[in-house]
């Protein structure tokens, strides 16, 4: 019988050997890579204004660095649960409905102008008003209009949150927007108005897919996004009646590609984020025009008919361990919402399938195991160390990216990709094979760019 050093030598010469762990292709991680982490081990980039661009820190919702919100994760089955909600809503298209609010009223609203809110994931630090109140808000690609909880807001109506309420009577720069406005016209044109009645304040109301929905009166106020970088006339909505599930946050800053947007309300010289690649580490959110264009590779954004808020990039291929995937163009057809708030990334049929077929075949030294909806996932216990083959996209025009590895491929063990519809459908690119990318919304341009190692 082989020794306990040898079956180890044996397994490493194995590995290195069907895989090609050595060529390139393949990287070697230690398993303990996978592990959630319970200390912020990062510095938090410093909120400033560099030039014409201001950098936001950007952190985990659920991960050691968020401020002042609780760091009970949710489950890896609960996560993907609401993530995969909002997948299917995204691609399965807009749907307009009645929702009833606590006032007996009805407005109609797009469900799809948010999706889900509690699968939102990234959280930012800002002030608003004046003095200046700090609100812990997610971001959200698929958003436009910004929200807060705000006073008066009776028991039960809003949703606990650690920070205290905005209240607009303590902020001297503070006003509602007017029904008569040209920007309440505006909001009821891009369906997120409430109704509207000559002499009173505008309204607005937001319902998303996951069942959440806030109504109140839309406003402007300033924001404060660093030391002396301020948006002095930023409309936002301030909610006095929520429905919702429990989420520990303060409010909402939408990146979508609509007027109400904080990336068109900042100079509309578009945007960009950097999501870490583990939650124990920060990010950036960075906003204005200028971008050194250093470092980034670029590809054409595109848009969704019917869905305005949404951008989307086009894949030309997949490579999986150094060797492309056959595949045709009409695989990619539909294109690819780039969205900060889906987890696992929505590929259509073929296009999956065959992404599939080549991961399992390059991780078969390791055991499937089934989680759930998600169909390639390993039990990876009892190894000191993974060999992960590597995943490259490629966009239309010839920009690609390494995903970073294993953090931008595989999450709590399992391949982030999942089948979204048939070919021709709309798929989504989520935020796990997003991270440690420097992802740039430039929406003057109608251009996406990627530059890689950028947090």
């Amino acid at each position: 019988m082989a020794s306990p050093l040898l079956l180890s030598i044996l397994l490493c010469f194995n590995l290195s050997t069907v895989h090609g762990a050595g060529n390139g292709s393949f990287v070697t991680v230690p398993s303990s890579s996978f592990e959630p982490e319970t200390v912020c081990s990062g510095a938090l980039v410093k909120p400033e204004q560099n030039g014409s661009t201001v950098y936001v820190p950007l952190v985990h919702r659920h991960g050691p660095c968020a401020p002042s919100l609780s760091t009970n994760t949710p489950s890896f089955a609960e996560m993907f649960r609401r993530s995969h909600a909002r997948l299917n809503y995204i691609v399965s298209g807009a749907t307009r409905g009645m929702e009833t609010y606590g006032d007996g009223e009805k407005v109609s609203v797009l469900a799809h102008l948010g999706t889900s809110v509690n699968s939102l994931e990234y959280v930012a630090k800002v002030s608003f008003g004046t003095p200046a109140l700090p609100q812990i808000v997610v971001i959200d690609t698929g958003s436009d209009l910004s929200w807060l909880q705000c006073k008066p807001c009776s028991s039960g109506q809003c949703s606990p949150q650690k920070d205290p309420l905005f209240d607009p009577s303590h902020s001297s720069t503070y006003s509602a927007v007017p029904c008569v406005s040209d920007e309440c016209k505006k909001l009821s044109a891009d369906a997120y108005g409430s109704g509207c009645t000559n002499g009173k304040p505008c309204g607005f109301a937001i319902s998303y897919a996951d069942v959440t929905s806030t109504v109140g009166t839309y406003s402007k106020d300033k924001l404060t996004l660093a030391p002396g970088t301020i948006v002095k006339n930023f409309y936002f909505g301030c909610g006095h009646s929520k429905s919702s599930v429990r989420h520990l946050f303060d409010g909402l800053l939408g990146l979508g590609r609509l007027s109400e947007s904080l990336g068109a309300q900042y100079g509309g010289g578009g945007f960009s984020y950097c999501l870490p690649a583990v939650n124990s580490k920060p990010g950036f959110l960075a906003l204005g025009a200028g971008r050194n264009p250093s470092g980034f590779v670029f590809t054409p954004m595109g848009r969704v008919p019917g869905q305005p808020t949404f951008s989307t990039v086009t894949l030309s291929g997949i490579t999986v361990g150094g060797k492309k995937l056959d595949l045709r163009p009409s695989a990619f057809s539909g294109g690819m919402i780039v969205d900060s708030g889906t987890v696992v990334t929505g590929l259509q049929s073929t296009a999956y399938r065959a992404l599939r077929s080549a991961f399992r075949k390059a991780m078969e030294a390791y055991r499937l195991v089934p989680h759930g909806d998600l169909d390639t996932c390993y039990n990876l216990t009892g190894y000191k160390n993974v060999v992960v083959p590597k995943i490259a996209l490629t966009f239309s025009g010839g920009a690609t990216i390494n995903l970073d590895v294993p953090n931008g491929i595989l999450v709590n063990g399992c391949l982030a990709f999942a089948e979204s519809g048939q070919d021709g459908s709309t798929g989504v690119l989520g935020n796990v094979n997003q991270r440690t990318f420097e992802v740039l919304f430039d929406t003057s341009a109608s251009k996406f760019g990627f530059r890689a190692k950028a947090c």
